[in-house]
This record gives C-alpha cells, sequence and structure tokens, in this order.
C-alpha cells in the first residue's frame, strides 16, 4: 500500500467535518490508499475572542496549515474557501474545489423572524464587516455586535439571550445539521462572502500525487465561480476585514457575478455585476472589480482598492 495521504485542517467542529468529508470522499474515488486528518491550530483559533479587523496579518486561519503544506508534514490542506487568502504562498496551489453548498447568509433568531420584522434597535450579532455593513445599509436601527467563536458557541450565545438575533453562512449550519431556529437571506439583501459555502481543497504546486488526488473532488462549475469571486477580491485588494462580497452564478458557459462593496456603517453602498464566459472566470471578475473601482470603491474603502502599485 502507497503512503497514506495526510489532510491538514483546523480542530473546529465545522473544519473537522469538512476534513471528514473530503477523507472519505478520497477513500472511496481512490481504493487502496489510505487518508488521514491531521488537526492544525490557527492564529485565528487561538485568538479566538480577537475581532477581525484586530488581528495581525493575512489568512489567520490558514497560515499555520499552508506552513505545513510547505513543511511536507501533510498533503492536502481542507479549507472554508472564504478563509482562503486571494494571494496563496509561492509553491501552493488551489487544486480543487468541490460542489457548492447553498453560499446564502442565514438569519438566526429564538422567533424565526425574517429581516424585515425584527423589532426596531435589534441587537444582531455577526463577525463579518460584510454582514454588518450590508445589514446596517438597510437597517440603520439595527444594534450590531461583534461576535467570535466556533458556530457552536455562537449559537450558544444566541440562546442565552446575548442577542436578539445572529447571522451566519447557510453552508455551516446544513453541514453540522443544528437545530436551531432560522431564515435564508436573499442575497439582494446580503450578498455572500467570496467563496462562502465552497471547499478548497490545497495543495503544493509540484506535487502530483496530491494534485491527482484533489482532482478528483473538483466541482468545475464551483471552481470557475469562485475563481470570478476571487479575482473580483484580489483586484480591489480586500480581504475579510473589509465590507466587501460577490457571488457568481453560471448558467452553461455564461457567468454572472454580482458584487458589493460598502462602508464599515452601511451608509455606502455600491452594487455593481459583470457578465461574461465562465470559460474565463478571471476576466469577469477583473472587469467588476474595474468597474467598481470607475464608480468610488477605492473611496468607500478608504483608499485601499485598486491592484498594487509598482
Amino acid at each position: 500500500m502507497s503512503r497514506a495521504l495526510v489532510v491538514g485542517s483546523r480542530g473546529s467542529k465545522l473544519a473537522l467535518w469538512q476534513a471528514e468529508w473530503a477523507r472519505q470522499a478520497l477513500a472511496e474515488r481512490l481504493p487502496g490508499t489510505s487518508v488521514e486528518i491531521r488537526v492544525i491550530r490557527t492564529q485565528g483559533d487561538q485568538q479566538g475572542s480577537v475581532a477581525f479587523d484586530r488581528l495581525e496579518g493575512k489568512g489567520f486561519f490558514v497560515k499555520e496549515i499552508e506552513e505545513a503544506l510547505l513543511s511536507g508534514d501533510i498533503d492536502l490542506a481542507v479549507h472554508s474557501l472564504k478563509d482562503l487568502p486571494g494571494e496563496l504562498p509561492a509553491g501552493l496551489a488551489l487544486a480543487a474545489c468541490p460542489e457548492r453548498e447553498d453560499p446564502r447568509d442565514a438569519l438566526l433568531s429564538a422567533s424565526r423572524w425574517e429581516f424585515a420584522d425584527l423589532p426596531r434597535g435589534s441587537r444582531v450579532a455577526t463577525g463579518a464587516p460584510r454582514r454588518g455593513a450590508q445589514l446596517r445599509h438597510w437597517r440603520a436601527d439595527l444594534e450590531i455586535l461583534p461576535i467570535r467563536g466556533n458556530i457552536d458557541t455562537r449559537v450558544r450565545r444566541l440562546l442565552e439571550g446575548r442577542a436578539d438575533a445572529m447571522i451566519l453562512a447557510v453552508a455551516g449550519l446544513r453541514r453540522l445539521g443544528l437545530d436551531v431556529p432560522w431564515v435564508p437571506l436573499d442575497v439582494d439583501l446580503s450578498l455572500p462572502a467570496v467563496g462562502q459555502g465552497a471547499l478548497g481543497i490545497e495543495t503544493r504546486a509540484d506535487d502530483p500525487r496530491a494534485l491527482a488526488a484533489a482532482a478528483q473532488l473538483d466541482h468545475p462549475a464551483t471552481m470557475a465561480a469562485v475563481r470570478a469571486e476571487r479575482a473580483f477580491l484580489g483586484a480591489l485588494g480586500g480581504g475579510c476585514r473589509v465590507p466587501i462580497a460577490a457571488l457568481a452564478t453560471l448558467a452553461g458557459t455564461a457567468l454572472r457575478l454580482r458584487g458589493v462593496v460598502a462602508t464599515p456603517d452601511g451608509s455606502r453602498l455600491l452594487r455593481r455585476e459583470a457578465h461574461g464566459d465562465a470559460r474565463d472566470p478571471e476576466a469577469v471578475g477583473a472587469a467588476l472589480a474595474a468597474r467598481c473601482i470607475e464608480d468610488g470603491a477605492a473611496e468607500l474603502l478608504g483608499g485601499g482598492a485598486g491592484p498594487p502599485s509598482g
């Protein structure tokens, strides 16, 4: 039997669910290959009480895992794609994206409120600037509460009454099968994070065995969609700390990309979309970013949007 494939993952319940899904899928598609999971603790996990905008550097949920990839300690990494920075370290590749789960945001509340029915002044918990900005744009009366921690911890805080409602990803709720009241938010109300609902399988770019294994899990339509979204984010120079959202959908080879850029307080919000060929998704992402920059995205983001100089 050949050497085991080692899959690296964070240690949260959701991350381990994702890694176990990948392990089982690889074992089914590669008979005779042993697949193991190795848990790696990341900066984001170690500083679970620190707000996103106060964490230093980029990729605070993936850096240590990528270091393990580069050192050869693991062969593949399974990420929630929205955690993966747009620019990967030299020597690493986004080798596959399995079929995407529902990318929408979900509104959790004990009363199963729809967004429009939230009582005036409701306290809504979210750890994402993107979500907070969009909610404030539509409902300036809401009090947005920052929150960190794994899904179980967040839900427990909601049920303890520390907030009136909470925003989480539909994908995480479905994957973990949590029994908590929620309703999906329309993407016209809350456009998802880049890559939300999708998994990213990362490998060393020069590892043919890992690349071939990852290819067994790839869903081409999902890969095309997230490549467009990531190109949009990369051209704007943003990450999960800034209010940028995007969602690509495909109909055959036609790709539709919707994007949002907002001020953190939601007072100004830019919503645009672009259409193009799914066979060149990066071009669609770049085109939408260019249009947003032309229409004032850099000002909304504090002057940080646009490609690097030099």
